[in-house]
């Protein structure tokens, strides 16, 4: 199997370098339509909070101060460039979570579900240690390279991710697109140019650099033209960056 030649890089919590944070949010256009869709839907969370498949717990921060955090996260997190053996955070082996039924009152998972060996698995265990009417907030790319490969398992249009929110018990299923075509193809031009950056090597510079003077300008546009279209309102939804989730934990049976 290949190696993975442009990979990602972790997300660390915004405090630790506000300025470069913010920079990377508009280069970034996946990172950036997550910020968002999720930093309002965090403020407003209470309780008990898991954040599942952690990471580096970038998120922690924007939660209220009176919250109580915890992360779980498999234990192999190092293949996916995260530090692992945290004490705060449970790994666990990608299962069943240990923790009790209703343990808490609220739930995130962020750019995880598609590394999920069992997506349905993993969406019926952050129900079940949920509170009936607990929110789940939850967000998965859609147009976006293979990553972290080889655990890169799915992609997810808003049609399945509906069947399989309603299979797992929840309710209030709002899905949102990130971003449209334009931020798409603005996505995949920046890791075009970058890729392309020649190496120290002859034949590189003889074939790339003349591809990098023509793919980077054109990058920036559409990274432009990506910024414009969340203002107003332009480019297709059917395309998007990938797609924001939130629902609601119920156990009232349903029909049939």
């Amino acid at each position: 199997m290949p190696s993975e030649q442009f990979k990602p890089i972790a997300v660390r919590p915004p405090s630790d370098n506000p300025l470069l944070f913010s920079i990377r949010c508009l280069i970034d256009l996946q990172l950036g339509s997550i910020v968002k869709q999720l930093r309002p839907e965090l403020a407003v969370m209470t309780g008990k909070v898991l954040d599942v498949g952690a990471g580096e717990s970038p998120w922690r921060e924007w939660l209220p101060a009176d919250v109580t955090y915890h992360g779980i996260d498999i234990g192999n997190a190092s293949d996916f460039g995260m530090h692992a053996g945290r004490k705060d955070i449970t790994y666990y082996d990608g299962e069943i979570m240990p923790f009790d039924d209703s343990a808490f009152d609220g739930a995130i998972c962020i750019e995880v579900l598609e590394h999920a060996r069992n997506p349905e698995l993993c969406l019926s265990e952050i129900a079940r240690v949920l509170k009936d009417q607990s929110p789940v907030l939850l967000s998965v790319p859609w147009s976006a390279r293979r990553h972290h490969v080889p655990h890169d398992y799915h992609r997810f249009t808003r049609e399945r991710l509906e069947i399989l929110f309603n299979a797992s018990g929840f309710e209030d299923i709002d899905i949102r697109e990130r971003g449209t075509d334009l931020g798409a193809i603005a996505s995949k031009m920046i890791v075009l140019a970058a890729r392309l950056v020649p190496k120290k090597v002859v034949l590189d510079v003889l074939w790339k650099l003349p591809l990098v003077v023509v793919c980077a300008p054109l990058a920036l546009g559409f990274l432009f033209a990506a910024h414009l279209s969340e203002t107003f309102g332009w480019g297709a939804k059917e395309d998007p960056l990938g797609y924001f989730v939130k629902a609601r934990r119920t156990t009232r049976k349903r029909a049939g």
